[in-house]
């Protein structure tokens, strides 16, 4: 059954930045977000304000600052005599807690002088962010955060100079790293206006998104490719993937050892995948409402076509699993029954406790964003990435920039670590809906989000419901992720992985290290960290448990059939669009 939906009125959202005066205002915007990595400095200004003069009208603590001041500089004295004798006292555990500063060389004079002020003025400057009364608690968390970034910067571990272990391999190699990191600092430079690639020794067809399968139907943003199992049967229903468009697809599909289509379709389980065409300026005007019926609804269409009489397991990552569960609104609401489960991968549907990136969204920044887009036409990656970047800077820019470029040390790339590097673009329509609509007013939580003009709940999806939140999730948090207990209706089994956003999902089976808990979700769910602490840890990996839940909420199995008829092969996976 054909889902139709109606697209709302051409002014029901204004086109983007579509006044003739405000031209020179965005022209300007897009030159500052050249300079800002697209982050909006107006908003950052206003929170400093407001920090600022709520501190100078608090003598008391200016006061309480004043005495940390002076205790931080008799502490950083103290530890100056005592960090080089043995036995090592309380005074340098706080170096031996940073791993900007576990190597022994920062042990010695003048370094470990310069850690201990480094750290105390990290403290100092943490309690001169917070516990100001008056000040916003929004801009709070911003000129705190602000602050760590600042002095994450700063860190003499990131600089020659003041880098003992730099020093050292500078006089041990003649400074044959800093010219090797000279060149690597070239390499990466003349990357940055040529479209991300996966890397040496990683390309896409090849040794990524080997999967074999073909790509069954293209409209103007997506190609669906059909993986067929190996195996006699396969699982009654199939199974439609969408991944986000912020991202490749073949993070589902990387080497054949960490491949979870692969994995799927070796269970019996015949697996369609969105690829999304990666926009340009002439995309512009693409919104969610085309992403939703091209993407979603298109998709669902073709398998039904292929597949008559089967209802479909759906699965979303990240921003395709927010798609996902608004189209499984939408259908709800309008008695389409095709969907016959849900799966979410580290994706939100509600966006009040979305973590530290919602310091990077609000209105200035929002308003910043949709000026360079009007301009570009996209959000381009690297403006993109810079946000997530400083939400873990120490990790993904100044370590990295310590190892390849003052050390010369170009780091061993992983299949992971290629597939990042292959970035996307956001056209410039549904960046700033899905930023306005669902980040700033969290339409689709509190029922007001609309499809085809009229609103959609999360409460009408009754369909069995797989969540998986990933312990060390940056991008959502997973007791954001568990926000869907709260919303949706019907049976409800959460996970809780290890690893970080991409790692955690991406978690085959015989991957050391790895655990996660799995439960059961009774009613509208109480506390995340309550229904964690109910749990004991299981080893290994959750795909095993998502197939066996998978088969649990099946009609049995089917054969396979020869051919793809009635859709055509139009060619072989991993497609065309994968490439743009």
């Amino acid at each position: 059954m054909k889902h139709v939906v109606p697209l709302p009125p051409a002014d029901a959202v204004p086109a983007i930045g579509d006044a003739p005066h405000n031209a020179i205002d965005r022209a300007f915007h897009a030159t500052i977000g050249s300079l800002t990595g697209g982050l909006s400095p107006m908003g950052l200004a206003t929170a400093w304000f407001d920090w600022g003069v709520h501190l100078a009208g608090s003598p008391a603590k200016q006061a309480e600052l004043q005495e940390k001041a002076i205790a931080n500089a008799g502490r950083a004295l103290q530890a100056a005599i005592t960090c080089p004798l043995p036995p090592q006292g309380e005074a340098c555990a706080c170096m031996a807690n940073d791993k900007r500063f576990r190597d022994p060389q920062w042990q010695s004079a003048p370094f470990n002088i310069l850690a201990q002020w480094f750290l105390l003025t990290e403290d100092w400057w943490d309690a001169a962010t917070t516990g100001v009364l008056g000040v916003a608690p929004r801009h709070a968390q911003m000129t705190n955060f602000a602050a760590r970034q600042t002095l994450d910067m700063l860190a003499p571990s990131n600089y020659a100079a003041t880098n003992p272990v730099v020093l050292e391999r500078t006089r041990d190699e003649a400074g044959q790293n800093l010219v090797r990191g000279f060149h690597n600092w070239l390499e990466d430079l003349s990357r940055m206006d040529d479209r991300p690639h996966p890397g040496a020794g990683f390309e896409v067809g090849e040794t990524l998104a080997t999967t074999p399968g073909e790509v069954v139907y293209r409209n103007r943003l997506i190609e669906l490719i059909r993986y067929r199992p190996p195996t006699k049967t396969v699982l009654a229903e199939p199974l439609l993937i969408v991944p986000a468009w912020i991202m490749k697809y073949y993070i589902l599909d990387l080497s054949a050892q960490n491949s979870l289509v692969r994995f799927l379709v070796d269970q019996g389980i015949e697996v369609w995948m969105v690829s999304w065409l990666n926009p340009q300026a002439e995309d512009a005007d693409l919104g969610m409402e085309d992403y939703l019926r091209l993407g979603v609804f298109d998709a669902l269409d073709a398998i039904e076509r292929a597949v008559p009489g089967q209802r479909i397991h759906t699965a979303g990552y990240c921003l395709g699993g927010t798609l996902l569960s608004i189209a499984a609104a939408a259908l709800a609401r309008d008695k389409d029954t095709r969907i016959a489960s849900l799966t979410l991968l580290a994706a939100q549907v509600d966006f009040t406790e979305a973590g530290e990136i919602t310091l990077f969204i609000d209105d200035s920044q929002v308003a910043f964003l949709e000026d360079i887009m009007a301009e570009q036409g996209y959000l381009k990656s690297d403006q993109m990435a810079g946000a997530f970047q400083m939400l873990r800077s120490n990790d993904l820019i100044w370590s990295r920039t310590i190892r390849e470029y003052l050390l010369g040390e170009r780091g061993t790339m992983n299949d992971l670590m290629a597939w990042n590097a292959d970035a996307t673009r956001m056209p410039a329509r549904m960046h700033s809906e899905y930023l306005r609509q669902l980040f700033l007013e969290n339409r689709l939580a509190l029922g007001r989000y609309k499809v085809g003009g009229a609103p959609v709940s999360i409460e009408d999806i009754t369909v069995p419901i797989f969540a998986v939140g990933t312990e060390k999730d940056h991008v959502a948090p997973w007791q954001s992720v568990w926000k869907i207990t709260h919303l949706a209706n019907g049976e409800k089994t959460f996970v809780l992985t290890s690893g970080g956003h991409n790692a955690g999902i991406v978690s085959e089976p015989g991957h050391p290290r790895r655990h996660y808990r799995i439960g059961d979700v009774q009613g509208h769910a109480g506390e995340a960290d309550q229904w964690q602490a109910g749990l004991t840890p299981v080893d290994g990996s959750w795909w095993p448990a998502w197939t066996e839940w998978l088969a649990g909420r099946s009609r049995g199995v089917r054969a396979v059939p020869d051919e793809c008829n009635p859709l055509d092969t139009l060619c072989p996976a991993p497609g065309s669009y994968v490439f743009g």
